[in-house]
């Protein structure tokens, strides 16, 4: 994309040594210059995952939370809430889904709803906060492509970069800004989706968020284990409910699998990009890299942040259809790895 700045002095014309100095010291009086731009580095190449201030609105913080305000806005709700008794609310509004009793399936009138609810308003909280989340790694990857067009255009202004390179390097600043537009708008929809499905429309503009999504639990529950417990509430539906249940649990263990295989492999690429990263550092300490190097791999480190909590995502959505499956649930279609938490994979109906 563009020329280290070592290998632009290595080769500049004859008598361009006094050009290179001077691009030095035009640069060393950026804000952002050769010192300068370590430290920035350094604290933005894996920024804290935060959620920027928003007003004082609604706060949900767990998916207890998320799930008791949601069953708030279905008074018809009450009754069945009532006769499940608080255990088994509790174990419903933490998640715990697979320690209920499959037979109140049966037992117990608008169960169904009770759940479809619970994981209707747990999907659109997981999208929100992991929209919100990935933010902060989109301003840093923008951060990282202004501070290359402004050291860009100094080496242009003293007459040692051509303004070719220096248009490659601003057009990679337009598409960091672009996809930071996009995932503000993308932050936004989601938020007010969330609001709307918690049938709080007009009455809270801002959620306050946790920090970051739950991690992704090292190992899997074994498929037997799942399929014990496909068998025990298959045999509380009526047959032709039970054989759609069989099939839309193998769709539902797939999704569950998959994911996790995915957000493994992608919290390991971050590792992989952090040791990378940490290595630059050192290479330009010693002067063996240039702080182009820095801010490409501060703005390669974003995106793989992103990667990754887009993949913890795409997890805690199919588990959560897996939990609903396994409840006599009927999701309408199942997670779409990596496309934005969209659905993929229609359910059997």
């Amino acid at each position: 994309m563009s020329m280290p700045l070592g290998l632009a002095a290595q080769t500049s014309p004859p008598g361009a040594e006094t050009d290179w100095r001077r691009a030095n010291d035009a640069v060393g009086q950026l804000k952002r210059g050769h010192a300068d731009a370590l430290k920035w580095e350094q604290a933005n190449v894996s920024p804290p995952v935060m959620q920027g201030p928003v007003p004082v609105g609604l706060t949900l913080l767990t998916i207890d939370d998320v799930t008791r305000q949601a069953w708030r806005s279905h008074r018809e709700l009450i009754q069945p809430l009532s006769r499940l008794g608080t255990v088994n609310v509790a174990l419903i509004a933490t998640g715990r889904w697979t320690e209920i009793d499959p037979s109140l399936q049966r037992r117990v009138d608008d169960f169904d709803e009770v759940l479809e609810v619970a994981v209707q308003a747990r999907k659109a909280w997981l999208q929100a906060l992991a929209t919100r989340q990935a933010l902060a790694q989109y301003r840093a990857a923008l951060d990282a492509a202004e501070a290359a067009n402004e050291l860009g255009q100094r080496m242009v202004n003293v007459g040692n970069w051509s303004k070719l390179q220096q248009t490659q390097v601003q057009l990679v600043q337009s598409s960091a800004n672009m996809n930071l537009v996009r995932a503000q708008y993308t932050a936004d929809q989601a938020q007010a989706s969330l609001i709307n499905r918690l049938g709080l429309k007009g009455q809270y503009a801002s959620v306050t968020l946790p920090e970051a999504l739950p991690e992704v639990p090292p190992q899997l529950v074994p498929a037997e284990v799942w399929q014990q417990k496909a068998l025990a509430i298959q045999a509380q539906l009526p047959e032709s409910e039970g054989l759609r249940n069989q099939a839309n649990f193998a769709l539902a263990l797939a999704a569950y699998q998959a994911s996790h295989a995915l957000a493994n492999g992608s919290g390991e690429a971050v590792k992989t990009q952090e040791f990378i990263s940490e290595e630059t550092v050192l290479h330009y300490n010693g002067m063996l890299s240039s702080v182009w190097d820095l801010l490409d791999a501060s703005r390669i480190q974003s995106q793989a942040v992103i990667d990754a909590i887009n993949a913890q995502r795409d997890f805690w959505i199919a588990e959560a259809d897996l939990q609903w499956v396994l409840q006599g649930g009927e999701p309408d279609s199942f997670v779409s790895l990596g496309a934005g938490g969209e659905a993929a994979a229609p359910a059997a109906h």
